[in-house]
């Protein structure tokens, strides 16, 4: 949630500074930004990816996280929000750390050229981290949701009050999704021409089945919630117009999709705005009205910029295509969803061949959430790509968990959250 946590991951240099905010009087003036920083276009090289961690110390599971022993654990890698005295210091192999409003830490890695550079560099980071955090008591949940504790929101800066307060308006999920969750994020190129359409459509086409195959939530805030993954179900109920997947019209393979996601963003409300000394949270004006004339002040694109990273669609275009619908998962297995994602948008082709696969599947979005792969038409459409995904990744320790997962759980219509409850207290968050 962190808004701009990686640069666009293949945006090329400016060649000039910044001359700073343009003011946006004209709503065809702001569609035309949208659409022109949020689909860089250019030849896909880079990955990503963000992992979410919701913590805890073993001896006293019920008990919420203190901001105290976080800011001592992240040290010199605490972020500002935290620590305004941080250095806010890079892990040793380059990848960022955030904490959200309830305490998860986030761990954002430095774009990378490939799989296995982004599969090295993350676990040498997320060795370091977890072991920072583990000398002061503190373990990763292995679930994407806090099966225990209620919503309590640790940190206090003006941007999650306002969330929290605009959320609040809609319903009680709000401070759930926000401080009860965690997921992994993979982020992609746009690519470039024609393709970008078919990259847009394909990550929506693969969304409720990649849901549905890693769901990984089963239980939270003390009671079994009837739900696969209850963290997207919390998602999707704070605030569907924030959160909700497009149109099909606006993921279709065929159009460019950067028209339909600004005319999105125009077209919802705005969470706040910034001032110096307090921030507003109006109720029920978009950003198309502010540029219209709601406030006295018209806005600039730096809050465009800013509105943009309050919407959690399933994807996220921030230059780069920011995947946002995979649930956390226990150990090293964020290595699973990554691995997938990059191997099915790795050529044309296989981007062609995963959308013929997931086209029965289209749109089920909320039966993955609820059912995971018990929904028929998700598993075979999963069985599927899962084996696309191995023919297309190179020989390795990854492709053959891959296979393995495929054969023993995908192919048996199986999900995380079916499996036994993960021990927190083993090293990789398995069953003991």
């Amino acid at each position: 949630m962190a808004p701009d946590v990686q640069v666009a991951l293949n945006a090329e240099p400016e060649a000039q500074p910044d001359p700073g905010p343009s003011v946006l009087r004209d709503c065809a003036d702001a569609e035309a930004y949208v659409a022109s920083v949020c689909f860089k276009h250019g030849p896909p090289r880079l990955v990503g990816v963000e992992l979410e961690w919701l913590l805890h110390r073993p001896a006293a599971p019920d008990a919420a996280v203190d901001l105290a022993t976080l800011v001592a654990a992240l040290g010199p890698h605490a972020p500002t929000t935290l620590d305004p005295a941080s250095p806010a210091r890079p892990l040793p192999a380059g990848s960022t750390v955030t904490v959200e409003p309830g305490g998860q830490v986030e761990l954002a890695s430095p774009p990378l050229p490939d799989l296995d550079h982004l599969l090295s560099a993350v676990r040498a980071d997320t060795a370091v981290l977890h072991g920072r955090l583990a000398a002061r008591g503190l373990l990763p949940l292995p679930r994407s949701a806090d099966p225990h504790r209620p919503p309590h929101r640790l940190l206090q800066v003006q941007r999650y009050r306002a969330m929290e307060q605009a959320f609040d308006r809609v319903g009680p999920h709000g401070r759930s999704a926000m401080c009860s969750t965690a997921a992994v994020q993979v982020c992609l190129d746009a690519g470039q021409g024609a393709d970008v359409a078919r990259r847009w459509a394909a990550l929506h086409a693969l969304g409720p089945v990649l849901l549905a195959a890693f769901a990984n939530s089963p239980t939270m805030h003390g009671r079994r919630t009837g739900w696969k993954s209850s963290r997207w179900a919390t998602w999707l109920a704070c605030d569907p117009p924030r959160t909700a997947p497009p149109q099909a019209a606006d993921a279709d393979p065929d159009v460019d999709p950067a028209q339909g996601w600004a005319r999105r963003v125009l077209n919802s409300n705005l969470l706040c705005v910034r001032g110096e000394d307090s921030w507003q949270v109006p109720l029920g004006v978009t950003f198309a009205d502010w540029v219209r004339g709601a406030f006295a002040t018209p806005p600039t694109t730096a809050d465009l910029d800013y509105h943009v990273s309050t919407l959690f669609p399933p994807v996220r275009p921030h230059g780069h295509l920011e995947v946002r619908y995979v649930d956390g998962q226990p150990g090293d297995d964020w290595t699973l969803p990554t691995a997938v994602l990059v191997a099915l948008l790795a050529e044309p082709r296989t981007v062609d061949r995963a959308l013929e696969l997931c086209e029965p599947a289209r749109g089920r979005w909320v039966s993955g959430a609820r059912h995971g792969l018990a929904d028929r038409v998700l598993a075979r459409a999963a069985a599927g790509v899962f084996t696309l995904a191995c023919e297309r990744l190179g020989a390795g320790p990854v492709r053959d968990r891959l296979a393995d997962l495929t054969e023993h759980r995908v192919r048996r219509g199986l999900c995380p959250a079916d499996l036994p409850e993960p021990d927190p207290e083993t090293p990789e968050g398995r069953p003991a």
